[in-house]
């Protein structure tokens, strides 16, 4: 049996929100390989991670990808920092690159701290101190933040997967408005879902597959199955020059992120969950537009937010009323509110509690506390104090999940066309 030793290679933090986008820097090393006969082993891989940490990237992404550990890995390494060096977007602050070497097997201890990555928040000095522990060669440039991504680029297990196909502009294009044929994209979307996916937000009249950044990325389409991106890649129609194009493994859409949460005390501020609650009032806008209520369980209580983004969830939101028990997907971002993704209905109330209508037909009122009701229109008093139940109809439905417009998604949640 032929045992073979791959060098996995990891990379992050290496653009602004100005521009660069790591994906177009692994993409434009995975070229420079290939000029070497240096071939990658499988796709490379798009990691995206805690959408709620403090410091972050642009889309908080990391890549990787392996190649056979041989004779010409030391060259491999060389174009790697050669590239990255040269491309990165250093006159950010916050631009921080990062890049792991290891050539080891991947250990569930690597496993875990990727999860972690994703799940939680993590320092460079823990980073580097895990990332020496375990065999990682690395690089950092100014602090080096890139490595608490680039480690978890490599490490992570994809249990659930999707692919992104990426499509890249000249140079001299950057910065000015892309030049895609939004036709074709719904003619794509028509022909390609649901293998392909979050390619339009009908409702919002929104191209979702265009970035809104001035980076290098053309489109992006991201899908099930990659082999339905070749198709989709050629009714796509555009009035540029593609410079290049890369087909991604990820993470992305399979609410990896997310934690189940037993109660509301268990959950902690920059973390992403599933949990179980009971509405306590009812939604409320507020100037902006941002939408509001709280929450509880026997544990606690926490405020949830649809924010202006979100659009016409929350016109679906505001169909919410105390009494409701709902299932939240989400995170806890800086003002300890829970930042909803989406919700499943499990248990509406639908019962209100209403004075009696009086024999002539006129609803009647309270006569004072413990006397009963009494009737304006007729005089007709009851001596029971006790109002009745009426059970009413509902927009929301028991059972059925709803989510935020493509136009607001997280990298991660998973829509509801992959449930």
């Amino acid at each position: 049996m032929v045992i073979i030793n791959y060098l996995y290679i990891g990379i992050d933090d290496t653009d602004s929100p100005d521009g660069m986008c790591t994906t177009y820097l692994a993409c434009h090393i995975i070229r420079k390989l290939e000029e070497n006969d240096i071939d990658i082993v499988g796709y490379p891989r798009l990691i995206r991670l805690n959408p709620f940490a403090r410091f972050k990237t642009r889309g908080n992404g990391g890549v990787s990808f392996k190649i056979i550990n041989d004779e010409k890995a030391d060259l491999a390494k060389k174009i790697v920092l050669d590239e990255v060096s040269a491309l990165s977007m250093f006159d950010c602050d916050n631009t921080n690159p990062g890049v792991i070497f290891y050539d080891g097997e991947i250990t569930s201890e690597m496993e875990d701290y990727a999860f972690r990555a994703i799940y939680e928040f993590i320092t460079i000095d823990e980073a580097e101190e895990f990332g020496k522990s375990v065999g990682c060669e690395i690089h950092k440039f100014k602090k080096g933040r890139g490595i608490i991504g680039s480690i978890a680029a490599i490490s992570l297990p994809l249990s659930d997967y999707t692919y992104e196909l990426l499509t890249y502009r000249n140079p001299e294009n950057y910065g000015t408005k892309r030049q895609i044929d939004y036709d074709s994209v719904i003619k794509m979307d028509k022909e390609t879902f649901p293998d392909t996916f979050e390619n339009v937000d009908y409702a919002e009249n929104y191209i979702a597959i265009e970035p809104k950044t001035p980076c290098p990325v053309l489109y992006g389409i991201r899908s099930n199955d990659d082999l339905i991106l070749n198709k989709a890649l050629d009714i796509v129609k555009v009035n540029e020059p593609i410079d290049d194009y890369c087909i991604f493994l990820t993470n992305q859409h399979t609410d990896m992120h997310i934690q189940n949460a037993d109660n509301i005390s268990q959950m902690k501020q920059y973390g992403c969950y599933e949990i179980s609650v009971t509405v306590k009032d009812k939604p409320h806008v507020i100037d902006g537009g941002h939408m509001f209520f709280t929450v509880f369980d026997e544990t606690g209580e926490i405020e949830c937010a649809a924010y202006e983004p979100t659009k016409d969830f929350r016109a679906i939101v505001s169909h919410l009323r105390p009494g409701d028990i709902i299932k939240l997907y989400g995170g806890i971002g800086e003002q300890n509110t829970f930042n909803i993704e989406k919700f499943q209905v499990l248990e509406l109330n639908d019962i209100e509690y209403k004075n009696p209508v009086c024999e002539c037909g006129k609803r009647m009122t309270s006569a004072g506390k413990d006397k009963g009701f009494k009737c304006k229109k007729c005089g007709k008093r009851i001596k029971s104090s006790q109002k009745v139940s009426i059970k009413i109809d509902r927009f929301l439905n028991n059972g059925q999940f709803y989510e935020t417009p493509v136009s607001a998604r997280r990298h991660l949640s998973k829509p509801l066309c992959r449930m």
